[in-house]
């Protein structure tokens, strides 16, 4: 079973909870782990993983051959991410952080002046703790565009994911790119939120994407004491989305996460029973 563990806002406890998640059904089941917030990967920490590198990831990066090249500026003018910029008169340059390797620009040029090059924009790495396997992306700093080394890390695990009883993909905050790319083909969607005006502002939206994405999805409601819960249940059932588990603020998970251990508690247990 692919679950993808996500959530609007940022901070909700979406990486304590699918590590949680892992190890509670690691305890019967082969589980494959993936963190895919790849800008912020920390499920190794809270594992105590340690990880081996194993693949970098590469994308096409433009090359412009001033010999041929006519000044005309029509590979800047097609380029949305604004990675090359020109000046009339003059050559155009390129900023390669900001490329994503579309190759647009290299289909606009008129005289066949942009070949291509490899440019290393992250790296993915394997690690192994009882029977949970984590792998893990990480983007090179600085680079624009995170979905890119989530769209690699899926084509490696999709060899792999007949090995496993369950895939558990640690999403990215938001509802951009890199989410879209971890939350395809998922068979249910776990949304991470909290009792409060943004964390409902934000559940709304990752409700709306999954469901835009056919992904079924189900609520998970973390630190659910801090505050009133009323909107959180609206929400719910607007969205036809059942809130499976409630845990608590509990500074027990707070020193279980300083420690890099996955935390325990009763409500995990929930989670897993209401997995399908």
């Amino acid at each position: 079973m692919k679950i993808a563990v996500t959530g609007g806002k940022g901070g909700t406890g979406k990486s304590t909870i699918a590590t949680a998640l892992a190890m509670e059904l690691s305890k019967k089941n082969k589980v494959l782990l993936v963190d895919a917030d790849v800008d912020c990967p920390n499920d190794n920490i809270i594992l105590s993983i340690n990880l081996k590198k194993v693949k970098d990831v590469e994308t096409m990066i433009p090359k412009i051959d001033k010999k041929k090249c006519i000044k005309c500026g029509k590979c800047s003018q097609i380029c949305k991410e604004k990675a090359i910029v020109h000046v009339k008169g003059e050559f155009p340059v390129l900023i390669p952080e900001q490329c994503t390797g579309c190759r647009a620009c290299k289909i606009a040029c008129p005289v066949g002046a942009i070949s291509e090059e490899k440019q290393k924009i992250g790296e993915i790495f394997i690690g192994k703790k009882e029977n949970i396997t984590l792998i893990s992306g990480k983007m090179k700093p600085g680079i624009e565009e995170s979905s890119l080394i989530v769209n690699d890390v899926k084509k490696y695990i999709k060899q792999r994911k007949e090995d496993y009883d369950y895939m558990i993909i640690d999403t990215a905050a938001g509802t951009h790119c890199p989410v879209i790319a971890a939350l395809m083909n998922s068979e249910l969607g776990i949304a991470i939120t909290e009792p409060t005006p943004l964390g409902n502002h934000d559940l709304i939206l990752i409700l709306k994407l999954m469901k835009k994405l056919g992904v079924k999805s189900k609520i998970v409601l973390n630190r659910s004491d801090i505050s009133n819960k009323n909107k959180i249940i609206q929400t719910s059932k607007k969205f036809n989305s059942k809130i499976i588990a409630e845990i608590p603020y509990d500074k027990k998970i707070q020193k279980a996460y300083s420690k890099g251990e996955p935390i325990k508690h009763k409500s995990i247990k929930e989670i897993v029973k209401n997995l399908k």
